[in-house]
């Protein structure tokens, strides 16, 4: 059975596309997928942040992510900071990576370039979300387009340790979740649906009340023609509310647009279907969070057995790179 891994940095909030996109799947596929769901609270520190911020969402992902149907019995579920091993081989693959690769990823150019002071870490943090793959010999890594080349990265380094200090690594390969609506912010349609978006008006937030859920999907902006139909280069507020439709009833946008005369229409459908989707996790949410030894519970025993995994690889690659006996 293949392995799989997914991490959720806790920074903003948690919204209906990463819902879809990430956590539905994940979920539906623990019974066929020996998975690893991990609350990535390391990669939160390389921004400027809050310390109680960080520590409250942590706890808060971790709720939702049960709530929305992660099973500790069924997956290996943890907070990544619990287990020391992912610091300790961070370190180790820092001495088989260059600088210059650190230096091209994408996503450090884009997040340097828009601070004054950049912490060395969000230089660094690539190199730690491969020991966060490779510590548990990880077969799959589900990632959207801005995450492919840090799973690259991740294999050229269990190749390159494989090749210099022996076999110790799993090499791992990204794998395209299953086809999920792109959801778009309902305010700005040209821009994803974001965690960490300026405005909560566009964003559908798992923890909203159904009335907010309802009031910003009524105000969400569509276009002056008055029509519905689904072109998302031509109409993008209309057509992502089709593909929000869609993809919490299971249809097809091009198909659904032929159902709706007006917008009004269109839209009490979306609000119906967007608080029928995230009504019940947001109620399981509540339960747990009323009560957290459960959540509190699941982690502990979690990094536990993370701990045991996790140790083993790092005996192993401190044995293969010259630390520790053969």
């Amino acid at each position: 059975m293949a392995r799989r891994l997914t991490g959720f940095t806790p920074s903003g909030d948690l919204h209906l596309g990463n819902h879809l996109g990430a956590i539905a799947p994940i979920v539906a596929g623990q019974a066929t997928t020996d998975t690893v769901i991990f609350i990535s609270d390391l990669h939160a520190l390389t921004l400027e942040h809050d310390p109680a911020e960080v520590r409250r969402r942590t706890l808060e992902f971790a709720t939702l992510l049960l709530a929305a149907g992660a099973d500790p019995d069924r997956c290996l579920f943890l907070v990544q900071s619990h287990v020391p091993g992912h610091t300790e081989l961070h370190y180790l693959l820092e001495c088989v990576t260059g600088y210059g690769e650190a230096r091209r990823m994408i996503q450090f150019k884009e997040k340097s370039g828009r601070q004054e002071r950049v912490r060395m870490s969000l230089l660094t943090y690539p190199i730690l979300m491969a020991a966060d793959i490779l510590l548990y010999d990880t077969d799959e890594v589900p990632v959207g387009e801005d995450q492919g080349q840090h799973v690259e990265l991740a294999r050229d380094i269990a190749q390159r340790f494989n090749t210099r200090y022996g076999p110790t690594f799993t090499v791992p390969r990204a794998v395209t979740p299953p086809v999920a609506a792109r959801i778009m912010d309902l305010t700005s349609p040209g821009d994803k649906m974001s965690k960490s978006a300026p405005s909560a008006a566009g964003t559908l937030r798992l923890l909203d009340e159904p009335d907010v859920l309802r009031r910003k999907v009524m105000r969400a902006v569509t276009d002056t023609e008055g029509v519905v139909g689904y072109d998302p280069a031509r109409r993008p507020g209309v057509s992502n509310l089709l593909a929000v439709l869609a993809a919490c009833t299971g249809g097809e946008p091009e198909r659904l647009a032929g159902e709706f005369g007006r917008y009004g229409e269109l839209k009490e459908a979306v609000a119906d279907a967007v608080v029928a989707t995230l009504t019940p996790v947001r109620e399981r949410y509540l339960r747990l969070a009323a009560d957290p030894r459960h959540v509190q519970e699941a982690l502990r025993a979690g990094a536990e057995r993370a701990r045991d995994l996790a140790g083993t690889k790092v005996r192993r690659a401190k044995a293969a790179i010259g630390l520790l006996p053969g």
